[in-house]
């Protein structure tokens, strides 16, 4: 006998198998990632049709199978119209879905990691024209691999373990960001310190800078701040930093720079391509 259950979830990948089917990746909070087929979805008259389209959020009642699921019933309960509307922001929420599906675990309770893409794919949805897309991505990251336990150290020097306060004054202050040692490192660490007292260099500390880790990004002071107030619930507001501050910097460029360093990062730890993150590269201006 077959055995069925039901589970709340949202589409985030669709591609066609046979003729007329529509297999279907979704997250759930009941039982994480769920990969199904919705039979018959690709004709024109099934109820599935519509329900099985990408960031739809249904009641399923699903068939478990040896190697696939099957979907046999689907009750919208949310969709995301903002998405479907603007190319720009359905980019961008495809590419938190593919960072997701990266993320998610097969058959586990992922209640947090559901609630927090939703809460993300709402605040794409709603963002202001003319606004950039880059903070909401970077900050919705930031959060996604914080679920994940892959957030970057971003407060602390990774080498030392000291707090390191950026600079705001200066536009030529600088911290290194490495993704092999997990976040920011203090750049004074990458010089060996010489022994005062007999005017040789010390072995030790030669073979420690020996060992220490590649530097993927030098970090300006505000792109560090920006990193630093990630872990907020809302985005740091431009007003937060004064004239003076920002006139050393361009703050679009500084989220356009700290978004970049975070996909950079995460793929380096997944070992793998955020694919739909081009796309979103191509569809706003770059810096």
């Amino acid at each position: 006998m077959n055995q069925k259950y039901k589970a709340t979830g949202i589409i985030l990948k669709g591609s066609s198998i046979k003729e007329n089917d529509r297999l279907v990746t979704i997250l759930t909070p009941e039982y994480g990632m769920i990969r199904a087929v919705a039979p018959g979805a690709k004709k024109l008259k099934s109820s599935l049709r519509g329900r099985t389209e990408l960031f739809v959020v249904n009641e399923l009642l699903i068939i478990k199978g040896r190697s696939l699921d099957k979907i046999i019933q689907a009750d919208t309960q949310y969709t995301y119209p903002g998405l479907s509307r603007d190319i720009g922001k359905l980019a961008a929420a495809q590419y938190l879905a593919e960072l997701t599906i990266f993320l998610a675990v097969d058959e586990q309770p992922q209640p947090e990691l559901y609630e927090l893409l939703n809460e993300h794919l709402r605040r794409l949805e709603k963002f202001p024209v003319g606004e950039s897309v880059y903070p909401y991505l970077a900050q919705g990251v930031f959060h996604l691999i914080a679920i994940a336990g892959l957030s970057p150290q971003v407060f602390d020097c990774c080498l030392t373990q000291q707090l390191i306060t950026p600079d705001l004054t200066s536009a030529q202050w600088r911290v290194g960001f490495s993704f092999e040692a997990g976040g920011i490192v203090d750049l004074r660490m990458l010089k060996p310190e010489q022994n005062r007292k007999t005017g040789e260099h010390d072995d030790h500390s030669e073979n420690y800078n020996s060992r220490l880790p590649k530097i993927d990004h030098r970090v300006n002071s505000l792109e560090l701040s920006l990193l630093q107030q990630l872990n907020h619930h809302q985005l740091p507001p431009a007003a937060k930093f004064t004239a003076e501050q920002l006139n050393n910097f361009d703050l679009h460029t500084a989220w356009i720079r700290v978004e970049r360093i975070l996909r950079e990062y995460i793929q380096y730890h997944i070992g793998r391509t955020i694919r739909s993150a081009n796309l979103v590269d191509n569809l706003y201006v770059e810096f």
